[in-house]
């Protein structure tokens, strides 16, 4: 049942989110997100995350620190094999991404995120979680794609699931192929909504399309 996860989708990298270098007035806020993703860039996620956290704590109407603390703990839970450990970043995780939701409801990045939350717990154990949580991992994709069709982790998201499930039971994945490269192209149009947004993962779907769909 790991199968069905596929590998871990880098949608953010704090590369793909770095802000202008133009020196301008910045508010306590940017300055804070800033530093959070400069932290994130050095390799040092743990204190980015808390960075990321106290920033939520003084933002309370603003999704986004929320949203990034919760990534952290998602995306480094699927290198994680200690379950206990496991189980404490995932329960911090499914907070904070409740207080994301709370805050921007109906919101495609968010629900994205959660579908990797589910997801994180099948690759741990496929045969416990799969089968409880692989229809929640398919409808958040679902949604998400009904909300935002251009947005390329949408996109992207979506497609290697059904590719993994493709996978598992079998079937020809040359067929995704298209929408793959869809999601690529879309990484060149997409504009995000606001300062902070995600807007990384372009690297990872070419990897993905390199790997998939071989010519």
């Amino acid at each position: 049942m790991k199968k069905l996860a596929i590998i871990l989708i880098v949608l953010l990298s704090a590369k793909g989110i770095s802000q202008s270098t133009e020196r301008v007035e910045k508010t306590k806020y940017q300055q804070g997100m800033t530093k959070a993703f400069g932290l994130w860039e050095d390799n040092k996620p743990w204190e980015a995350a808390n960075l990321f956290e106290r920033i939520a704590s003084a933002e309370p109407d603003n999704w986004l620190p929320f949203f990034y603390v919760a990534q952290i703990n998602i995306l480094y839970s699927f290198s994680e094999k200690d379950k206990t450990k496991l189980k404490a970043q995932l329960a911090k995780a499914k907070d904070f991404l409740n207080d994301a939701k709370a805050i921007s409801k109906n919101n495609p990045e968010i629900m994205v995120l959660e579908a990797q939350w589910y997801t994180a717990w099948i690759v741990f154990d496929g045969q416990q979680y799969g089968m409880t949580y692989s229809g929640k991992v398919a409808a958040l994709y679902q949604a998400a794609q009904q909300i935002a069709p251009e947005n390329p982790r949408v996109a992207l998201g979506k497609t290697e699931w059904d590719l993994g499930t493709a996978q598992f039971f079998g079937q020809p994945t040359d067929k995704f192929c298209p929408e793959l490269e869809r999601a690529v192209a879309l990484f060149d149009t997409f504009v995000p909504e606001g300062e902070f947004y995600p807007q990384g993962g372009k690297e990872y779907a070419m990897g993905v399309v390199a790997k998939t769909c071989k010519k």
